[in-house]
């Protein structure tokens, strides 16, 4: 089975480019089987990683990122391929 966790961060205002290279610099032991990072208006970053695992398995997520990067908490979603 495939799952695909997605982070989701809105930056701090004017912190967007900070926030988008903090989140590429964030390691994940084990890797993923495949990691993509993109970006939207409002300086948002969103990272989604896709992992051979059961819906429900302990798998390593991004952290928060620092409280001055961030204007939100982090959202975080997991998905199972259909």
């Amino acid at each position: 089975m495939t799952v695909a966790l997605m982070w989701e961060a809105r930056a701090a205002q004017g912190r967007g480019v900070e926030l988008l290279e903090w989140a590429r610099r964030q390691e994940l032991a084990p890797a993923p089987s495949r990691r993509e990072t993109f970006r939207a208006p409002e300086d948002r970053v969103l990272v989604v990683t896709w992992w051979d695992a059961a819906y429900d398995a302990e798998l390593p997520e991004l952290p928060e990122p620092p409280e001055d990067l961030a204007r939100r908490a982090v959202h975080r979603w997991r998905f199972e391929q259909v």
